[in-house]
């Protein structure tokens, strides 16, 4: 297991668009993105909208109170304590693992062939194996973690704790944390998801909205 680090300062965090709230979600969990469509969870329904037009284009009917991710052709949700391996044409259930987080994981993406899995209380990012559900290791954060995301080679995770949220990336091997955007006064992350380029859709919790955050370019050096 990885030893916590110490956190260095944050530099703002720039929201560039929000989305919603929209129709039926009182509320946004997870957060993912298949490469046109940014899907959310919202507690009895998966669904799915247009980053650029903001229109919502579908709605999956399943228990989904916490993360959500895309292994580029299926979804996976976390609900209750298990993870649902979903059909994202027909909402069928394909397959179903036990969460490590045993009811207290928050977020979930997809990454290196595993299923990275936040655990909120736990302050912790499990990796497991995405067919049999096996925990491959442990990283440690300092913060309650929501969201989780790998965006290319940098692993992000969101944070929320004592009313406060940032996104943070950190060194995927030990831990560190690298780079903190701090979010605006009341404005919370649940769910994280990259869409691949400099963009990081957040969810917004009981806001029922979805946040674009510009994710700065990283120094060489």
């Amino acid at each position: 297991m990885d030893t916590k680090q110490r956190e260095g300062e944050a530099q703002p965090a720039e929201v560039v668009r929000e989305y919603g709230p929209f129709e039926g979600a009182a509320r946004v969990h997870g957060v993912t993105y298949d490469g046109a469509r940014v899907w959310f969870a919202s507690d009895e329904a998966l669904q799915a909208f247009d980053p650029s037009t903001g229109a919502s284009v579908s709605t999956l009917t399943i228990p989904c109170d916490a993360g959500t991710a895309f292994d580029g052709r299926h979804l996976y949700q976390l609900s209750g304590g298990c993870i649902r391996k979903i059909d994202p044409e027909t909402g069928q259930v394909l397959k179903t693992l036990p969460a490590p987080g045993k009811g207290h994981d928050s977020g979930l993406t997809w990454a290196e062939g595993s299923l990275w899995v936040g655990e909120y209380h736990g302050r912790r990012i499990h990796r497991i194996d995405a067919e049999t559900g096996a925990l491959l290791r442990t990283i440690e954060s300092n913060r309650f973690v929501t969201g989780v995301t790998w965006a290319q080679d940098e692993l992000w995770h969101g944070t929320l704790e004592d009313g406060v949220s940032d996104i943070r990336r950190i060194d995927p091997a030990d831990g560190r944390v690298l780079v903190r955007l701090a979010m605006p006064d009341n404005v919370s992350v649940s769910g994280l998801e990259s869409d691949g380029g400099d963009i990081l859709y957040a969810g917004g919790g009981t806001s029922g909205k979805v946040r674009a955050v510009r994710k700065p370019r990283r120094s060489r050096g």
